[in-house]
């Protein structure tokens, strides 16, 4: 197995979560009043299952091992991934930073989160299609078997450690939960599922 098949399961579960924020704007700009919640549980899944678990890999192995296999991590594709996880982050901050305010009605709050959410919406969606159509299978094409063998332990590390603080059980279920009050199309346990038992 590539290790980027565990990169590629894990956007099947980030995907569920921007599904369930999409559904979470529609609402909160229907209503004039965002759930606060609901957006607190949104920001802690993409800061911690994306961003902590997902993008440490990338950022800390996968692009630094590209990088030694010949991609310029100052032009290209791995500059483009790695500004993009960038402006994510802004984006994730500046929905924090409104939902106290838009959780009360303030309509100028709840614009600000609503454009910070959007915009983050529609960065991921089209991130993640980079990097499982583009990056991915650049990488693969680069790496040989004994750099995929090593990626693969770094991975299991990480997710060994996560593991042990029960973030994936906890995020998957959480992105379930809002998939079934929201009506989203499920692909969270299955990608869970797919993954090696040190990912579970």
């Amino acid at each position: 197995m590539n290790a980027t098949n565990i990169l590629v399961d894990e956007h099947k579960v980030i995907t569920q979560m921007l599904n369930c924020l999409e559904k979470t704007v529609e609402q909160a700009t229907a209503v004039e009043r965002l759930e606060e919640e609901l957006a607190r549980e949104a920001i802690d899944f993409f800061r911690t299952f994306a961003d902590r678990c997902h993008q440490r890999k990338e950022e800390n192995y996968l692009f630094p091992l590209m990088q030694a296999r010949g991609f310029s991590g100052n032009c290209g594709p791995l500059s483009v991934m790695q500004c993009e996880h960038e402006l994510g982050r802004l984006h994730i901050d500046g929905m924090d930073g409104a939902i106290e305010w838009a959780s009360k009605g303030d309509i100028n709050a709840l614009r600000l989160f609503v454009q910070h959410g959007r915009s983050y919406i529609r960065l991921e969606r089209e991130h993640i299609r980079k990097e499982d159509h583009c990056s991915f299978p650049l990488a693969n094409r680069v790496l040989n078997e004994l750099d995929q063998q090593n990626l693969l332990a770094k991975f299991e590390k990480v997710d060994a450690e996560e593991r042990a603080a029960g973030t994936h059980e906890k995020y998957v279920a959480l992105a379930n939960r809002l998939a079934d009050r929201f009506g989203v199309s499920q692909a969270a346990s299955e990608a869970l599922h797919a993954q090696p038992e040190a990912c579970r």
